[in-house]
């Protein structure tokens, strides 16, 4: 499979990188919008990625590595994240990570065989208020019980 940005994809980076004095300011949206688009930032998509902004390869991959939300291999098409930080571990953050990672049958960073779901272990969220949190993709869930976490899952498929 070739790797590559459609002509809207190109016109949004386009318009990213407007927003910034230099291109290599705009790597850390364009890598976002690859994720996006390709699942997971491969080495093709850091090749892509510094080609279109002309920067080394090695400028867009320690982006890539430095920032945990870039994924450096496939996810899940539900990639969920459970906060075990302070405020949630103590409010049974890490009671629902392993029974995640019980029911799924994977640690930190692995994925289902089926490709279906993926889990990782973050710490913190930003929502202590509203302990214990976890995100599925984008969307963002507090005060999770695992009666809540299933009935979250039976939505997904």
């Amino acid at each position: 499979m070739e790797i590559s940005f459609s002509k809207d994809d190109l016109v949004l980076i386009d318009n990213i990188q407007a927003k910034y004095p230099v291109k290599d300011a705009s790597i850390m949206p364009v890598l976002w919008l690859a994720q996006k688009k390709f699942g997971w930032i491969s080495p093709d998509v850091i090749l892509l990625v510094a080609q279109l902004l002309s920067v080394s390869p090695s400028k867009v991959e320690g982006v890539a590595t430095f920032y945990t939300m870039f994924y450096k291999k496939p996810m899940g098409k539900y990639h969920i994240q459970v906060c075990t930080n302070i405020s949630c571990m103590l409010r049974d953050g890490v009671k629902i990570y392993d029974y995640l990672s019980d029911k799924f049958n994977i640690k930190n960073m692995e994925t289902t065989a089926d490709g279906m779901y993926s889990l990782e272990e973050v710490e913190c969220m930003g929502a202590c208020g509203g302990a214990p949190m976890i995100a599925i993709n984008e969307d963002y869930y507090e005060n999770i019980t695992i009666e809540k976490l299933d009935s979250i899952l039976n939505t997904l498929k």
